[in-house]
């Protein structure tokens, strides 16, 4: 019963840390200090990321109308604008199948661990504040998901590939700093990051799980079974707050957020050394 909960808490965190912009793998690493689950070693860094699939879920539930391509209750029965939108996140998704995936084992070898995080915390949390502060008087140019480019699918991509790299710098917050920069508007640059979560996130919860071997105790699939339905019930909530939260404010409170925990991080652990 003690490790449900574990896994129930570890669920909470992964649904709230994974759509807002202050890096579900970096607070996941944070937590495993703190809160121990008693698994393999191997299970556990399965876990850290296939509970990711919860999240997932989500997305796909809340945005059924606008990444569905099919409606058969009209003629033709293929949106166009939908299979359009798939193809750019095809596009985007090239970097992290070309270097995330292959070098996968390599970066968390040498990039997972607090340094890494505190500084990719705060790194990031001062460009957050820095681009809303240039952006704070200008109009967005892109408003619309359709008007988003192929060239522009890319660049967020290859922001996105920076995540993959460094835990700490959240998925999330790379792809939105990234649309930011190129004028696009926040609610599009959030639906964009979450469209783009789904076969980046899918794709690196099955490739986690088959290098596993699925080899895991009855236990550690009812762990992971829980954590995942717990990150599904929570994303909804925070994708709902996230979606209303920026209609009317910028992305400013995150960065702060960001840094001050990059420097509690620190702290703590140089401090208890």
């Amino acid at each position: 019963m003690a490790e449900i909960l574990k896994a129930v808490l570890f669920g909470i965190v992964q649904g709230i840390t994974e759509w807002l912009p202050i890096s579900s793998t970096g607070h996941m690493i944070l937590l495993d200090e703190f809160v121990r689950l008693d698994v393999s070693p191997e299970f556990m860094q399965a876990f850290l990321v296939v509970i990711q699939f919860g999240s997932i879920l989500a997305v796909v539930v809340l945005f059924w109308e606008k990444i569905f391509p099919f409606d058969l209750k009209r003629k033709p029965f293929i949106k166009k604008e939908i299979f359009t939108l798939w193809f750019k996140i095809a596009v985007a998704c090239i970097p992290a199948v070309l270097i995330g995936m292959p070098f996968d084992d390599f970066f968390e070898a040498h990039f997972y661990n607090y340094v890494c995080v505190a500084i990719a915390l705060i790194v990031f949390g001062v460009l957050f504040i820095a681009v809303e502060s240039r952006n704070k008087k200008a109009l967005p140019k892109i408003t619309s998901l359709s008007q988003v480019t192929y060239q522009m699918a890319l660049i967020i991509g290859i922001w996105q590939l920076i995540a993959a790299i460094f835990p700490g710098t959240s998925r999330s917050g790379a792809t939105i700093i990234g649309a930011l920069l190129l004028g696009i508007s926040r609610t599009v640059a959030a639906e964009f990051t979450f469209f783009l979560a789904i076969p980046v996130m899918f794709g690196a919860s099955l490739l986690k799980l088959l290098k596993s071997g699925l080899a895991f105790s009855a236990s550690e699939w009812s762990i992971l079974i829980v954590g995942m339905a717990v990150a599904f019930a929570v994303s909804v909530v925070v994708i709902r707050f996230l979606m209303g939260y920026i209609k009317k404010h910028d992305f400013k409170v995150f960065g702060w957020y960001r840094i001050v925990l990059g420097i509690l991080i620190l702290a703590y652990f140089l401090l208890g050394a």
